[in-house]
């Protein structure tokens, strides 16, 4: 399975077909038994996931991985990695201006999808070269997934790969440039949206 820089690739599936732990191995919180990952030329299939972390690996996992007793701001700054330089919380801002608002508010008392979306900031702040996004939609109103959505295209237009699974396979398919289909732990279909038969799909 390869994602190119710059792109956005759907992993799709039914329930257990392996999306999560794929990547979870990919992002080193799951010791892959046979193959490798590699981010760009570096093969980083034996290293920690915060060294993954340092060639460009992001995991925004299923939920809102968010620390709900502290502030937004907090929040914000706990995402940006330690060896990064940069500390500038504005690229998130601007991808989400909702939570500039909320700088000083408690996270956890922020509806669902600001929650997402300061999870998500992630993808802003630590610069990375992959994305791997989990159900980033999961529970979401449709307003608040257009906005989402909006975002991580922005992200794939300054060179970042996304790979995505996603719930909703419409939506996925009409914002990816290639497909995956996984069913129980193998590929069983790899091409543009276009080769994919959707109604083969849902069943």
């Amino acid at each position: 399975l390869t994602v190119q820089p710059g792109s956005i690739v759907a992993l799709l599936g039914p329930n257990g077909a392996g999306k999560t732990t794929l990547l979870r191995v990919a992002a080193g919180l799951l010791r892959a038994s046979s193959g490798s990952v590699t981010v760009g030329e570096d093969d980083v299939t034996r290293r920690q996931p915060y060294e993954r972390g340092k060639s460009g690996l992001c995991l925004i996992p299923e939920g809102r991985g968010v620390f709900p007793h502290l502030s937004v701001r907090d929040n914000l700054a706990l995402q940006i990695p330690p060896w990064q330089k940069d500390r500038s919380l504005e690229p998130a801002l601007d991808a989400f201006p909702i939570l500039r608002e909320k700088l000083s508010q408690h996270a956890g008392r922020m509806s669902g999808g600001q929650q997402q979306m300061l999870a998500l900031s992630r993808c802003f702040l630590s610069h990375p070269r992959v994305v791997l996004l989990d159900e980033v939609s999961m529970g979401l109103a449709p307003r608040i997934i257009d906005q989402i959505f909006e975002a991580l295209g922005k992200i794939a237009k300054t060179g970042v790969a996304l790979l995505l699974v996603e719930q909703y396979v419409s939506r996925a398919l009409a914002m990816a440039d290639h497909v995956y289909l996984l069913n129980r732990g193998s590929i069983g279909f790899s091409g543009t949206p276009d080769g994919l038969d959707e109604e083969e799909l849902m069943r």
